[in-house]
């Protein structure tokens, strides 16, 4: 039976009208022309539609010279790549499909650069994220991560105000697309950036169902609240702000180099910056450079050259080719960008620090208070690990600990029995207070200011680290649990794996006054504190939970024995 879906990119264009003659005219005519591309105008779509097809074709493949100089042996064999787009008028939205080297035909400037992403953020399940690709203000870094099997998002380091999200792929949630219908209900992938990558049905009729359901969730859905932080930096949009950005930076271009401005691969060219042997640059000129990788020198020589006021607009309007092999006859062009997509720098305005990336303007740090509450606020679920009893007042830590141990069932209290530090065998570490039947490690502190829980925070970080990384307090640890819990009676003894690693925490805390304990009521510098240690432990793959110990003497546990 024919398959009723294929793996697609789907594109979404802006500024063209949903009508045959201007989607005709937004492609790149000469191009088309110099390809030698057939125009077709489908019918059975039922939508405006124009469909573009054409062969790249090469005599020879670049690597039979190459290879007959080195072996003597001459072969040829040829290379023919073809190339397709279809676009289609929707609902009042153009949107575009390319197959095989079809992508290079849709102008760089027409795509919507967060199309794919906002659809990924709202349909793509949290829990099972397979690749990211981000971006760092201020490092000039590029960062990507794979995981086949799927990761939650915690555990790729993510939320991070200083990291621009530029694309993500993982296992989707439910949703009504042709995919589904057909493959009775067995989960299946997407990746969202600039384009979104997806299996989309094949016939007619199901192929605009679906960019119509993908339309619907970019527009009425809400992100997931684990992945709406991608939303929370984005570009500077105000023009007065934008102009003062870009006179400064018209300014820097015209200064002999310093090193204020650094070389960045664009976002949405990593595939084409790993195939590239040569790069192709021409700014405010009739001819071109070519270079074996992107010559940020001869780019702001370039810039020195125009007029002021007018360099930066130079590299807008300057391309960069990424070439396949330029010596080979004609070299395949494998993408081609704006030049300025290229650099990166940051300029101040008063005491505002604003970062170029990717041909646009951030703002450093205007996300830092809105995804520090968010980082603190996901700490706190709405069905906590565990509900902790009262801390009758007058009670020690030690006291209260050996309360909620003794009364359930598998836990241990560890408080105070801990581990030689192996920097420094003198100096003692304790792990957890408790840890459960199902080895999450607890935590617990009882805070009238800040300090307590700075300590409190430092100590999770660090029992983990050693745990992660010290065979020796592994061991230690174990030992500690099995011994202790033969002690508690009524329990069997437990016996931790001897490569044991935790995989959750559970920070409990009194607030003084057994104030109720949620993520304003934590003190503003514990608020910090706590969402970097959240996102350091995230990084090595624990998750932390906050829960508050009430005061309430009426759920108070009865006195430990």
């Amino acid at each position: 039976m024919a398959s009723r879906t294929a793996l697609m990119t789907l594109y979404r264009l802006r500024g063209v009208a949903p009508t045959l003659e201007a989607m005709h005219d937004a492609l790149d005519l000469d191009q088309l022309t110099e390809l030698g591309a057939a125009l077709h105008v489908p019918e059975t779509l039922g939508v405006p539609a124009v469909y573009f097809t054409c062969g790249m074709e090469r005599s020879e493949a670049p690597w039979c010279d190459n290879m007959f100089r080195t072996t003597g042996i001459h072969v040829v064999e040829s290379v023919r790549r073809t190339a397709a787009v279809l676009l289609l008028g929707i609902d009042g939205e153009v949107y575009a499909v390319g197959c095989d080297q079809g992508y290079r035909l849709i102008p760089e400037h027409l795509k919507d650069k967060r199309f794919g992403l906002s659809f990924a953020i709202r349909q793509i399940d949290p829990n099972m994220i397979r690749g990211a690709v981000t971006k760092a203000l201020g490092q000039a870094r590029t960062d990507i991560s794979l995981i086949p099997t799927g990761a939650p998002v915690p555990m790729l380091g993510l939320r991070d105000h200083m990291r621009i999200v530029r694309s993500l792929g993982g296992y989707l949630d439910d949703i009504p697309l042709t995919r589904s219908r057909y493959t009775r209900g067995k989960a299946f992938t997407a990746h969202g950036g600039c384009g979104l990558r997806v299996a989309l049905g094949i016939e007619p009729h199901d192929l605009i169902a679906d960019i119509r359901e993908i339309a619907r969730v970019c527009g009425e859905q809400t992100p997931h609240r684990e992945l709406e932080f991608v939303d929370h930096i984005v570009p500077v949009n105000d023009s007065p702000t934008l102009a003062l950005l870009d006179t400064a930076l018209d300014d820097v271009l015209g200064r002999p180099a310093d090193g204020r401005i650094s070389v960045s691969v664009p976002s949405d060219h990593h595939d084409a910056y790993t195939s590239a042997t040569a790069y192709r640059t021409r700014i405010n000129s009739s001819g071109s450079f070519d270079s074996d990788a992107f010559d940020l020198g001869y780019v702001l020589m370039r810039a020195r050259l125009a007029q002021s006021g007018q360099r930066l607009e130079a590299l807008r309007q300057g391309t960069v080719t990424l070439l396949r092999d330029r010596f080979a006859g004609a070299a395949e062009a494998l993408a081609v960008t704006s030049a300025v997509e290229w650099l990166e720098t940051e300029v101040s305005l008063g005491s505002r620090r604003f970062w170029h990336m990717d041909g646009a303007w951030y703002e450093i740090g205007s996300a830092y208070l809105r995804e520090t509450a968010a980082t603190v606020a996901a700490l706190f679920p709405s069905t906590p690990y565990f509900d902790a009893p009262a801390w009758r007042q007058g009670d020690s830590e030690n006291t209260y600990n050996k309360k909620v141990a003794k009364s359930r069932h598998g836990w241990v209290c560890l408080d105070t029995k801990n581990a030689s530090n192996p920097l420094r065998r003198t100096d003692q570490i304790e792990i957890c207070d408790l840890i459960t039947d199902d080895n999450t490690l607890i935590l617990v502190k009882h805070a009238e200011k800040s300090a307590p829980l700075s300590h409190l925070f430092s100590q999770a970080r660090v029992a983990v680290e050693l745990l992660y990384e010290s065979a020796d307090v592994r061991a230690q640890f174990a030992k500690r649990v099995h011994e202790e819990s033969k002690a508690k009676e009524g329990d069997e003894e437990r016996t931790l794996p001897a490569d044991f690693t935790p995989k959750h925490i559970v920070l409990a805390i009194r607030l003084k006054d057994g104030e109720a304990l949620t993520s304003e009521s934590i003190f503003g510098f514990s608020q910090i504190t706590i969402a970097q240690t959240a996102k350091a432990l995230a990084a090595r793959g624990v998750t932390v939970e906050v829960v508050g110990i009430p005061s309430d003497a009426q759920r108070a546990l009865p006195e430990a024995a």
